[in-house]
C-alpha cells in the first residue's frame, strides 16, 4: 500500500450510506474507483492501488473501513 498515491483509508465513512461513501472516496482520491459490495461478498485477494471496495449491509450502510486494495 505504501506505493499508492493519495488518501488510502477512510475510517470516518463507517456507518454512512455506501453510495455516498463511494462518491466521497473518489472525490478525495481521484486515482481510485470505489464500488459498493455486500458485506458477505467473496472477493479476489490481488492488491490494486486504483480500487477501493466499500462493504455494506442490507441497508446500504458501510460496515468496514474502506481502504485501497
Amino acid at each position: 500500500m505504501s506505493n499508492c498515491k493519495g488518501k488510502k483509508t477512510w475510517p470516518e465513512l463507517v456507518g454512512i450510506n455506501g453510495e455516498a461513501a463511494s462518491q466521497i472516496i473518489m472525490r478525495e482520491n481521484t486515482r481510485v474507483t470505489a464500488s459498493t459490495l455486500p458485506q458477505e461478498s467473496v472477493v479476489t485477494t490481488d492488491f490494486r492501488c486504483d480500487r477501493v471496495r466499500v462493504f455494506v449491509d442490507n441497508q446500504d450502510i458501510v460496515t468496514r473501513v474502506p481502504n485501497i486494495g
